[in-house]
């Protein structure tokens, strides 16, 4: 065999080595703990996955599994996304008590006054302090926050008076903190849990955003609803998407390229959307079933905002213990929140 024959052999191996690589399909499997009737899933992650097939010409394939239908609980979620027992995982990090500090300073009483801009400063805050930190174990796609949280009870919640005694669920440790403040009896609990735990009696009611609802058919349960008035809500939750570092870095370039392209910040503001959009079908729902929404005035909202403050100190106080500076957290995230209005 010639020098040149050998040369054109090794330039074709190269050749179809290279195609193979290009020609690799991707498939990711995404995780998560809400039904398929719920907005995140049928508004936001079906969508996602028809948008990066479609960009993909088909090589990267989403598979998505509702309401822990690959085992574990809520809670799980992150580390099952850390440990590579899926893909992705859709979760919120207040599931985990005590692990992701920072991320807490968005769940703050009354600190959103506008769910999208603090998607987006949420996802800012994501790029500059948390990725490298709290959330070096994984890579995140995509955080945002849902619309203002309502209390939804058996009995209305008129003013702060009327919370004294009440069990009432609520999702992370910030809002069970405020809640307990405020006088009720505040039960961690995930969103599946709530309609088991409202037909037991072992809770009188729930925080949670309105979009979600419909979908645990809460106002068939509970008839009341306490709504905040003005700009500021009364608290809200965070989301992310977090990737397994290895199936995000075994992705070819090209298709990571593609990836990259369609989560970030635009997705942050999707998730957002898709959230305060589905909070609109959800009040309309309650409204349709005859139930009583209050909406507190301006004045008995202050009464709570001033009662929320011990919240803040203690959380002050937790970030001190955790090695970072509370004050300035909040100082950054409302400035956060301010660049994106």
């Amino acid at each position: 065999m010639t020098t040149i024959t050998k040369g054109a052999m090794a330039a074709l191996f190269m050749l179809s080595t290279s195609t193979a690589a290009l020609a690799q399909d991707v498939t990711l499997r995404i995780h998560h703990f809400m039904s398929e009737k719920a907005p995140l899933h049928a508004q936001f992650l079906v969508p996602f996955a028809e948008s990066i097939a479609e960009a993909s010409g088909g090589r990267i394939a989403i598979e998505l599994f509702p309401s822990m239908s690959l085992g574990g609980r809520p809670g799980d979620l992150y580390d099952q996304a850390v440990d590579g027992a899926v893909d992705i995982a859709l979760t919120l990090p207040g599931y985990t008590a005590g692990r992701f500090n920072r991320t807490e300073v968005f769940e703050l009483p009354f600190i959103m006054e506008n769910s999208l801009a603090t998607s987006q400063a949420y996802w800012d805050f994501i790029e500059s302090d948390l990725q490298d930190a709290e959330f070096d174990e994984v890579h995140i796609l995509s955080g945002w926050v849902h619309g203002p949280g309502v209390i939804h009870s058996e009995d209305p919640i008129n003013a702060l008076e009327d919370l004294v005694g009440k069990e009432l669920r609520g999702p992370t440790r910030v809002v069970t903190d405020l809640l307990g403040e405020l006088g009720a009896t505040p039960v961690g609990m995930p969103l599946p849990a709530i309609p088991e735990n409202l037909s037991k009696g072992v809770i009188g009611g729930a925080t949670i955003p309105w979009e979600v609802t419909p979908s645990i058919r809460l106002t068939e349960l509970v008839h009341n609803h306490t709504e905040f008035g003005g700009d500021l809500a009364f608290y809200t939750a965070t989301f992310i998407m977090a990737m397994n570092l290895d199936a995000y870095e075994d992705m070819p370039d090209d298709l990571r390229a593609i990836l990259d392209a369609e989560t970030g910040k635009a997705m942050s503001v999707f998730g957002g959307q898709v959230m305060a959009d589905a909070d609109v079908y959800g009040r309309s729902v309650a409204v349709e079933n005859g139930n009583n929404i209050i909406v507190l005035d301006e004045t008995e909202v202050a009464r709570w905002i001033e009662a929320a403050q011990p919240v803040y100190i203690r959380w002050i106080a937790h970030a001190s213990d955790e090695g970072f500076d509370g004050e300035a957290t909040i100082a950054q995230a409302r400035a956060l929140i301010a660049a994106n209005q």
